[in-house]
């Protein structure tokens, strides 16, 4: 029996995992959780295989999240679940040998398989994040700049921004009209959609 910690932001996509994953004879789901601090403490608790991960958890890295899961439970993998985008923010920092990348969009059959595999011992990474991963175009962006867009993702006004950032709203409006000259775009929402598909923020 290969057991399963699932560690999901969204409640329902998490609850559906969870029965899908439960009705497979060799497959059993022993906790969910939404946060990183959890995930880690019921890692260390609860001796999983496999951690089925979202690779977009908050509150802490992904990268810092796989290896403390590691360190918690040093026979488990970590299979990360991930969009496009996410890959190609991700892939260089989470990677590990005992962590492997699956999208989100899969079949249940691919991803039992994958949690399987992983169980196993055996590389999993989906050909489509890396393909995504190996053609993704350099990122254009600063890392101010990204801050700005990201934070701008979250639908924080230029107010808000400049104050979590410590700028000027003034020197904030240039840091957003660079980007968007940089990502092509005619708006901020147009900016963050482009820089995520792109996997620069």
């Amino acid at each position: 029996m290969i057991r399963i910690l699932l560690g999901q932001r969204r409640t329902v996509w998490r609850e559906a995992l969870a029965t899908v994953l439960s009705q497979v004879d060799d497959l059993h789901v022993i906790a969910e959780h939404t946060g990183g601090e959890d995930l880690v403490a019921a890692a260390r608790a609860e001796d999983p295989a496999v951690v089925v991960l979202d690779a977009e958890l908050p509150g802490v890295p992904v990268d810092e999240l796989c290896a403390r899961i590691g360190e918690a439970a040093p026979g488990a993998g970590v299979l990360l679940l991930m969009e496009r985008h996410a890959a190609v923010r991700h892939a260089a920092g989470a990677l590990g040998p005992r962590v492997g990348m699956i999208g989100t969009d899969v079949s249940p059959e691919r991803l039992i398989d994958g949690i399987r595999d992983l169980a196993g011992g055996r590389a999993v990474l989906d050909a489509d994040l890396a393909l995504a991963v190996l053609t993704a175009p350099g990122n254009p962006l600063t890392d101010r700049e990204r801050e700005v867009l990201e934070l701008a993702a979250h639908g924080s006004p230029t107010s808000e921004i400049a104050q979590r950032l410590y700028l000027s709203a003034g020197t904030v409006r240039n840091y957003l009209s660079r980007a968007l000259a940089k990502t092509g775009a005619r708006t901020r929402i147009e900016a963050v959609r482009i820089a995520q598909d792109a996997g620069w923020i």
